[in-house]
């Protein structure tokens, strides 16, 4: 690890997440900020999965007791110091020289779950290497695209196992990426010395498609993802599965027969398809699908301590962030990613108090109303 994360400088005018977005803006090359920023086509999925969180309105209890309060989350297969893990996002090189490395540290210093991507900047074994010593931190996953070959996911899932990923997180909302506009009108292109190094040998599972190209479903059907290979892949691993980008019920309740391990409702912050639903709209109907023993996990669009509470109010059991965490990643390295963990923890711990709940466990329906 270079001294860059660890001595990060936090800008004095940083107070909450939004504050990231704008200092990463202006310290990254704009084709770069474009790529993580930007989303799938007019990009109306992208901004409407923060303004959904928003027009839910609180309904707070007051002159409870706060004794023996706390923010621990405890569900199945889910047991974290906080409700907040942090989202699979590629090539973390580009926003910091420390890239993944940088972040790892910071999740475990925070005990926030971290998720680790497929295509990330770093090798899966060096993240889990800082990760795993801290004996405070919390999950540690790896979210897996399908390869084109069955011998290279394997592949892929074994040295997962072995360097001590505790469970995988399949991506399913993404058989192709999507048409982002703003990304290709910046002319985006990994600049050299940044590539998925995880996935070096293996043939592009998402070569280069222009929307409507009549080679995009001949692509499709080479590489077939079905619910046969989340059999499949369950029967392959010794590690519990999640399924990552479900947000239509019937879909939750197929992914439960199967004996998934839970789900994380996602649209992918709205990259690949554009329109979908935000999250906010469809947990509630997922969460009454699945029933209340079922683990569910829900990203897009979280920015807020009050959009935690409000996820777990619907039906979540945790909350990942993606953008929030690159933001201050390119800021102040592990600093700004480990900081802007705690601004949201501290938030969603205010905002348990001020609605009168003791616990996660404790907010219900009953502290939302529709605006």
């Amino acid at each position: 690890m270079s001294q860059s994360a660890i001595l990060g400088r936090i800008p004095p005018d940083v107070v909450c997440l939004a504050d990231y977005e704008r200092h990463a803006q202006a310290l990254l090359e704009p084709a770069i900020f474009a790529y993580v920023q930007g989303g799938a086509a007019d990009e109306v999925t992208l901004r409407e999965n923060a303004q959904a969180w928003s027009d839910w309105r609180l309904r707070p209890r007051v002159l409870q007791s706060m004794q023996g309060a706390h923010s621990r989350v405890e569900a199945p297969g889910l047991n974290l110091q906080h409700p907040i893990m942090l989202a699979p996002t590629a090539f973390q090189k580009l926003v910091h020289p420390d890239g993944e490395l940088a972040t790892a540290l910071a999740a475990a210093a925070q005990s926030a779950g971290l998720v680790v991507s497929t295509q990330a900047s770093t090798s899966l074994e060096a993240i889990a290497q800082a990760f795993l010593p801290d004996a405070g931190r919390g999950p540690l996953w790896f979210q897996l695209y399908l390869q084109p070959d069955r011998a290279h996911t394997q592949a892929l899932v074994q040295r997962a196992e072995q360097a001590g990923y505790e469970a995988l997180v399949l991506t399913v909302d993404a058989p192709v990426s999507g048409a982002r506009d703003r990304e290709r009108r910046a002319g985006f292109k990994l600049p050299p010395g940044v590539e998925a190094v995880n996935l070096k040998g293996m043939p592009s599972l998402h070569p280069a498609q222009s929307p409507g190209s009549a080679h995009l479903f001949e692509g499709l059907l080479k590489n077939d993802q079905t619910w046969d290979d989340v059999r499949w892949l369950c029967a392959h691993t010794r590690l519990p599965v999640w399924l990552k980008g479900v947000t239509h019920p019937d879909d939750a309740v197929l992914a439960q027969n199967l004996g998934v391990a839970g789900l994380v409702v996602s649209n992918h912050g709205g990259r690949v398809l554009d329109t979908v639903l935000p999250t906010a709209h469809v947990l509630a109907e997922i969460r009454q699908a699945v029933g209340p023993g079922f683990a569910l996990v829900v990203d897009g669009g979280i920015r807020r301590g009050t959009d935690v509470l409000k996820a777990l109010a619907l039906g979540a059991n945790a909350v990942m962030i993606g953008r929030p965490y690159l933001h201050a990643l390119a800021t102040a390295g592990a600093l700004g990613v480990a900081h802007a963990i705690r601004l949201l923890r501290d938030e969603f711990d205010l905002a348990l108090a001020l609605t009168g709940c003791t616990s996660p466990a404790q907010v219900t329906s009953s502290a939302l109303a529709a605006r």
